[in-house]
C-alpha cells in the first residue's frame, strides 16, 4: 500500500525538478565537477599508493604521489608487528566488530523509535524536547566528555565495551536527521495504516522505517565511521577490550622505523569507511537530493 501511494508522488517530483541546461552549460559543469573531484581523489590516490612505498621513497622530499618501486614490505612489517604483540591480532579485530557495530545499530534504533513520536504525534513538552535536541548538536564530545564519563562511572559499566558503546546512542544529530525526513510523510498514509487495525509498532515498522530508509542508511554512515575511529581510550583500561584503531595508533607512534607499517595502518583505517560509503553511496545520494514526499 505504501509503494502505491509513493509512486505517483515521486513520479510528479521527479518531473517538476528536471532542470534545461544548455550544452554548453553541462560541459562547463562536467568539467568544473571533473577538476573537483581530481582534487578530492589525490588524498586516497597518495593513501593507498603509500602503503606500496619503501621507507627511502616515504621519506623523500618533496614527497612524490605514486609509488616508483613497489612493494609489500610494509604489509609484512605490519603483520609481524601484530604477530608479536601479547594480545592476539583476532582480539582486536572482535572488539571493533562488537563496538562498532553495536555503537551504530544500537544508535539508529533509538534515533528512529525517539523521532517518530516527535514527528508524528503531538504531547506537551514536545517542542521543548526537540529544541533540547538542536541545543545538544552544538556541543563537541569534548564539552561533553567529563559529564559522559561521570555517567558511566555511576551506572558502573567503566572498563565494558557498554561505556563506549552506550554514549552512541545519544548522537543528537542523528535524531534531528530521523525526524526531519519522518515528518515529510503524508500523515494520510498512516491513518490509513491505522485504520485497518495497524498498530503504532507496526505503522513504525511497516510504514516509516521503510519510507525513510536512505535516512537511517546515511545514518549508519556517519555513526559507523565514528565508531570506526573511536579507540576507547577514556573508558577501556584492559588491553583485551581495546578495539583495532588503539593497535593501530600504537605502531604509528612507534618511529620512524615504523612509518612502512603506519602507512598500511592508514590504509586500513580510510578502506573501511569508504568500503561502507560505496555500498551505502545510492542511498545517501537520494537523501542529500529529494525533499520527500509532500501532500
Amino acid at each position: 500500500m505504501a509503494r502505491d501511494y509513493m509512486k505517483p508522488r515521486r513520479r510528479i517530483f521527479r518531473k517538476q525538478k528536471r532542470l534545461n541546461r544548455s550544452m554548453a552549460g553541462n560541459v562547463t559543469l562536467f568539467i568544473f565537477m571533473g577538476i573537483c573531484a581530481v582534487f578530492m581523489a589525490i588524498p586516497l590516490v597518495m593513501v593507498v599508493n603509500n602503503a606500496f612505498k619503501p621507507l627511502d621513497e616515504l621519506f623523500r622530499y618533496p614527497p612524490t604521489l605514486f609509488v616508483r618501486h613497489p612493494s609489500t614490505d610494509n604489509f609484512n612489517d605490519l603483520m609481524v608487528l601484530m604477530s608479536n604483540s601479547w594480545v592476539p591480532f583476532a582480539r582486536y579485530i572482535l572488539n571493533t566488530v562488537i563496538i562498532t557495530g553495536g555503537g551504530t545499530l544500537g544508535h539508529v534504533l533509538v534515533a528512529s523509535l525517539a523521532a517518530y513520536p516527535l514527528a508524528k504525534h503531538n504531547f506537551p513538552g514536545k517542542k521543548l524536547l526537540f529544541n533540547m535536541v538542536v541545543l545538544s548538536i552544538m556541543f563537541t564530545y569534548q564539552v561533553t566528555q567529563i559529564p559522559n564519563y561521570l555517567i558511566i562511572s555511576l551506572l558502573h559499566i567503566n572498563n565494558t565495551y557498554l561505556a563506549v558503546i552506550l554514549p552512541a546512542f545519544a548522537y543528537g544529530l542523528g535524531l534531528y536527521l530521523m525526524k526531519q525526513f519522518m515528518e515529510q510523510i503524508p500523515d494520510s498514509l498512516i491513518e490509513s495504516a491505522r485504520l485497518d487495525g495497524a498498530s503504532e509498532y507496526k505503522v513504525f515498522w511497516t510504514i516509516i522505517m521503510p519510507n525513510v530508509k536512505p535516512a537511517w542508511l546515511t545514518l549508519a554512515v556517519l555513526q559507523f565511521q565514528s565508531m570506526w575511529g573511536n579507540t576507547g581510550s577514556t573508558f577501556l583500561r584492559d588491553e583485551q577490550l581495546k578495539p583495532l584503531q588503539y593497535a593501530l595508533q600504537q605502531i604509528v607512534n612507534s618511529g620512524p622505523a615504523r612509518q612502512g607499517a603506519g602507512a598500511v595502518v592508514t590504509l586500513i583505517i580510510a578502506a573501511v569507511p569508504i568500503t561502507f560509503f560505496i555500498i551505502c553511496q545510492s542511498s545517501i545520494i537520494e537523501t542529500m537530493t529529494t525533499s520527500g514526499m509532500k501532500e
